[in-house]
């Protein structure tokens, strides 16, 4: 598994991005994956996870973010609405081995968010 996150960018608050991170497979990806995202000098923290199509969200990205996968299952998606400059962070996507580890074992490097 290889984790490639892409879409990041500069944008107005109010505005969207889709962030998108590929797992480097022609079939299914792994089944436990998430968005976390960090910002320069804080601890990385959650944004999304997804479980077998059962996503769940922070208190801060509810309502606002959307975690999915795309049709083959292979590439994550984190539809991000009506961001603030609060949401400017690098986001990372992550995946589990199998879904019962407490550990996030794969890490995609990372792509910049900015609001302003």
């Amino acid at each position: 598994v290889q984790l490639v996150e892409s879409g990041g960018g500069s944008v107005q608050a109010g505005g969207r991005l889709r962030l998108s991170c590929t797992t480097g497979r022609s079939r299914t990806g792994p089944a436990c994956m998430a968005w976390f995202r960090q910002v320069s000098g804080k601890e990385r923290e959650g944004v999304a996870t997804i479980d077998h199509g059962a996503s769940d969200y922070t208190d801060s990205a509810r309502g606002r973010f959307t975690i999915s996968k795309d049709s083959l299952r292979t590439t994550l998606i984190l539809q991000m609405n009506n961001l603030a400059p609060d949401d400017t962070a690098v986001y990372y996507c992550a995946a589990k081995r199998q879904c019962g580890d407490p550990e996030w074992y794969y890490w995609g490097q990372g792509t910049q968010v900015t609001v302003s």
